[in-house]
């Protein structure tokens, strides 16, 4: 079954080659999968003002208690700079006991969105195979 997704545009024109990042959050509770959508809907209301990000898509898996993101980037050091974000920081820390999370990157020539968004989902519909490889 594909994720429910919804896409929000950042500042960066993303026209050039892109690093994309996907994470993949597995709730170790089903009362803990809400919290993490809205810490993710928290940090998605301030894409717009993020330095460097093309975009983002939040997706969730309800039934297999996931959530996370795949994100758009025009430089790795704008994502370590969100990554390094004290907003993302706290929110990481506050959920880091509360399940499993996976996290893949892969660079691109340009931002294609159908393209990302099938290649992050190939990888999201392989979750928990032994020996994963990236696409």
């Amino acid at each position: 079954m594909e994720p429910l997704k919804s896409w929000r545009p950042g500042p960066a024109a993303g026209r050039g080659p892109v690093l994309v990042s996907v994470t993949d959050f597995t709730s170790a509770r089903p009362s803990g999968l809400p919290d993490v959508y809205r810490a993710g809907l928290t940090l998605r209301r301030a894409w717009p003002g993020l330095q460097g990000a093309v975009g983002l898509w939040l997706w969730t898996k309800p039934l297999q208690l996931r959530s996370g993101s795949v994100s758009i980037w025009e430089t790795p050091e704008d994502l370590h700079r969100f990554v390094a974000w004290p907003p993302h920081v706290a929110i990481m820390r506050r959920f880091r006991n509360r399940g499993a999370i996976r996290a893949h990157t892969w660079t691109a020539d340009a931002f294609d969105p159908a393209e990302t968004w099938a290649r992050a989902a190939h990888l999201l519909a392989q979750a928990g195979v032994p020996s994963q490889s990236v696409p």
